[in-house]
């Protein structure tokens, strides 16, 4: 049961993402945002890497109060979140972003898909006119581009 709870509430991060990155990180809180889209921000961190922390926090308090209740939903709601924002980081900072240089070729049509459509995201340098606000989630349009060129 604990491990269909993690799984539902990684999965369920998708949808979240997409609302407050649409809604909150392309709105009121646009200014810990914006320098992930115009590069204004000098050095290798910018003010979008608070949001780690602000979506760290409540994690970390889920699985805290979940671990004093003997292990409880809490805590596997909590590292759900966690393991979302871990594969976050990984896909999103490392794989798309290229923050470290590692994991720059990839011939895999979904990865490739993936990153087009960050790219489309990014094309936008204002709040507004915003598309492909999901992180895991690539509309189909994308998929179709190279799973064509992956069957030539």
């Amino acid at each position: 049961m604990n491990l269909l709870i993690v799984l539902a509430v990684f999965i369920a991060m998708e949808g979240a993402t997409w609302l407050i990155h649409k809604y909150v990180m392309h709105g009121f809180l646009w200014v810990l945002h914006r320098d992930h889209h115009d590069h204004s921000t000098e050095g290798p961190f910018e003010k979008n890497d608070y949001f780690f922390v602000i979506f760290a926090i409540p994690a970390i308090i889920l699985m805290y109060f979940g671990a004093e209740q003997e292990f409880n939903y809490l805590f596997y709601i909590g590292l759900g979140v966690t393991l979302y924002g871990m594969a976050y980081f990984f896909i999103h900072d490392i794989f798309i972003h290229q923050r470290l240089k590692i994991f720059s070729r990839t011939e895999n049509p979904y990865f490739l898909a993936l990153r087009r459509a960050h790219k489309q995201h990014h094309k936008h340098l204002t709040k507004e006119n915003g598309e492909c606000f999901g992180f895991l989630y690539v509309p189909m349009k994308y998929f179709n581009m190279y799973f064509k060129k992956a069957k030539n």
